[in-house]
C-alpha cells in the first residue's frame, strides 16, 4: 500500500485502478486502498448491497473464517454484476490483505491534525516546539537526539542552571541574544518533586550555600547539580578555561564545599552556624583542585542528566574518524549521506538512539537500528545475512561503527544496509595501536559471509557466527538479543573512553 501510494502522489508513476467502477472511491488514494470507508464502497459497488452491510462485511474479514464466508458470498454476487473472475480475484487480494492493516478516516484525521500543527509549529517557533515536546513526551526517541535537532536548526541548548532552571524545559535566550532551550530540574537524576519545588520558591539564590540552606537539597542532588553546571555561572565557573584566572574555583571545589556543608548539618549546632558565617557568602578559597576535563563534564551530564549536554560523546572520536576518512575509509555523518552514490559502501559511527525487531512475514528477523552523530540519525537495516557475526554487538554496545551499503529511496530518502559494526571504543584501540591499517584489519576480519543451504535444507552460517548451546542440548538463536550480565546497550556505558598517552585528556 504504502510504496504505491507515495510513488503516485509525488507523480514518480500513474495510479493504478482495480476496475474504472472504482475510481470514485479510489481516486483520492491514487488507486491504493487506504480507508475503511473505501472497502465500504468497494463492496457496495461490486455487490449491490447496502453501507450497512458492506461494514458488516469488513468487520468480518478480520478472521480467517470469517474471510473463508465472505468470499463464498463476495465471488458469487460480483460476478452476477457483471465483473470478470480476474477482476473479483484482484479486489478480493485487495480486501483480503486490507484485513490485516487499515483505518478509518477519522482516525487518519487524528493523526494527521496534530502532525501538520507540529510541523507548523517546528517551522516558526522551533525553539517552543522543541521545549514542549521535551518537557511532555519526546516519544520513541531520547532526548537527547531531540536536543541534537535543537542544535542542528541553530537552537542553543542551555544547560542546567540553579537560578534559572525550573521544572519545565524553557525557552530563553542566552549571553548573546541566542534563542535557547534552558534545561530543567526535574532531569537530575534522583531528584524529588519536593527538592524540585524547594529550589524554584527560593530562587534566585547568590552562592552555593544559600541554595544549600534555603531549597532544602539533600547531598547526593546538590553534587549532581554541581558536576552538571548547576552552579557554574553563578561562581563564574561558565567562563573559557583558557580565560580563567588561576586560583579560580572548579566544579571540585564546590563539590567540597557540598561535603563540608553536609558534614556540618550532621554536627553540633554551633559548627553549623559558625561554618554558615563563614560559608554564607560563597566567597571559598579554591584549593587547587583541577577542573573537570570536557571528557569528564559530557561523562557527568551522561550520568546525572542522561544525555551529552555541552558537547556531543561522537566529538571526543572525530579525531579517530576523520584519520580514517582522509586514509580510505568512507566514514560519512549523517548529513552528507545524501551525498554518497547508491550501492556504494560507507561506514558511519554514532550512539545507538533505537533497535526494532519487528515480525516479518519470512520469520527471518530483522534489524532495524538508528544512530545519532550529533548531525543527524542514520538508520541501518541488518537483515538475517549480516546478523550472526554483529548482532550481539548490536544490542550489547552504545557507541558503534556500522559499516553497510547505500540504499536510495527517494530524493530525501537514504537508508544502509548494514554488512558489519563494532564497537566504537574496540575500534579506537585498534586505531591507537596500530593506526588505520589496524582498524581496517579489525573490519575486513569481521566480512560477512553469505549463508548457505545444508543438505537438510537447514540455512547455515559462516563458522564465525556463534551458537550458544544450552546444558540441556538446546541450540539457542544466534541473533544475539543475549547480553553479557549486567549490560545494558540502551545505556551509556560507565566508562566511555579509555585513558592513554596522548590522547587529549580522554
Amino acid at each position: 500500500m504504502v510504496t504505491p501510494f507515495l510513488r503516485a502522489r509525488q507523480g514518480w508513476s500513474e495510479p493504478v485502478y482495480l476496475h474504472d467502477d472504482l475510481r470514485p472511491a479510489l481516486a483520492e488514494t491514487y488507486g491504493v486502498v487506504v480507508f475503511h470507508e473505501q472497502v465500504l464502497r468497494i463492496v457496495a459497488t461490486m455487490t449491490g448491497c447496502s453501507l450497512a452491510e458492506a461494514d458488516e462485511t469488513r468487520r468480518t474479514l478480520d478472521t480467517t473464517d470469517g474471510q473463508d464466508d465472505i468470499r463464498a458470498w463476495f465471488y458469487p454476487a460480483a460476478l452476477a454484476r457483471g465483473y470478470d473472475l480476474p477482476t473479483v480475484e484482484r479486489v478480493w487480494d485487495v480486501l483480503r490483505a486490507f484485513a490485516s492493516f487499515g483505518f478509518c478516516k477519522a482516525h487518519a484525521a487524528a493523526f494527521a491534525l496534530p502532525t501538520y500543527q507540529s510541523a507548523w509549529l517546528k517551522t516558526h517557533h522551533p525553539a517552543a516546539f522543541y521545549a514542549g515536546i521535551l518537557t511532555h513526551d519526546p516519544g520513541m526517541y531520547p532526548k537527547r537526539l531531540i536536543l541534537d535537532d535543537a542544535r542542528n536548526r541553530g537552537i542553543a541548548v542551555l544547560g542546567l542552571d540553579i537560578n534559572a532552571s525550573v521544572d519545565v524545559y524553557r525557552v530563553e535566550s542566552d549571553a548573546q541574544g541566542q534563542v535557547g532551550i534552558r534545561l530543567p530540574l526535574t532531569d537530575v537524576k534522583g531528584i524529588s518533586t519536593d527538592e524540585v519545588a524547594g529550589i524554584i520558591a527560593g530562587q534566585p539564590y547568590d552562592s552555593l550555600s544559600d541554595a544549600w540552606h534555603r531549597a532544602g537539597m539533600s547531598r547526593p542532588t546538590a553534587e549532581r547539580i554541581v558536576v552538571t553546571g548547576g552552579f557554574d555561572a553563578m561562581h563564574g565557573l561558565d567562563i573559557p578555561a583558557a580565560m580563567r584566572q588561576r586560583g579560580r574555583l572548579t566544579r571540585r571545589d564546590l563539590l567540597l564545599q557540598v561535603a563540608d556543608l553536609s558534614r556540618a548539618a550532621r554536627g553540633p549546632r554551633d559548627c553549623v552556624a559558625q561554618l554558615s558565617f563563614e560559608l554564607g557568602d560563597g566567597k571559598v578559597e579554591a584549593s587547587g583542585l583541577p577542573e573537570m576535563t570536557s571528557a569528564e563534564r559530557v561523562g557527568a551530564e551522561l550520568e546525572v542528566l542522561g544525555m551529552d549536554v555541552s558537547r556531543h560523546v561522537v566529538d571526543f572520536y572525530a579525531p579517530m574518524l576523520e584519520s580514517l576518512a582522509a586514509d580510505g575509509m568512507s566514514v560519512v555523518r549523517s548529513a552528507n549521506l545524501l551525498r554518497q552514490r547508491s550501492h556504494s559502501e560507507v561506514f558511519v559511527a554514532g550512539v545507538k538512539v533505537a533497535t526494532q525487531t519487528p515480525p516479518v512475514r519470512s520469520g527471518r528477523r530483522v534489524i532495524f537500528l538508528t544512530l545519532d552523530d550529533s548531525t543527524g540519525p542514520v538508520d541501518a537495516t541488518f537483515f538475517d545475512d549480516a546478523q550472526g557475526p554483529f548482532a550481539g554487538t548490536v544490542f550489547a554496545s552504545w557507541l558503534l561503527l556500522v559499516r553497510g551499503e547505500i540504499r536510495r529511496t527517494g530524493p530525501r530518502g537514504v537508508s544502509i544496509r548494514a554488512t558489519g559494526c563494532w564497537e566504537l571504543g574496540e575500534v579506537r584501540r585498534a586505531w591507537l595501536a596500530d593506526g588505520v591499517a589496524g582498524v581496517v584489519a579489525l573490519v575486513n576480519a569481521g566480512r560477512s559471509v553469505d549463508a548457505v543451504a545444508d543438505a537438510d535444507g537447514e540455512t547455515t552460517t559462516p563458522a564465525r557466527r556463534r551458537v550458544l548451546v544450552h546444558a540441556s542440548g538446546y541450540r539457542q538463536s544466534p541473533y544475539a538479543d543475549i547480553k553479557p550480565a549486567g549490560t545494558d546497550g540502551s545505556r551509556p556505558p560507565a566508562k566511555l573512553w579509555h585513558s592513554s598517552p596522548g590522547s587529549s585528556g580522554w
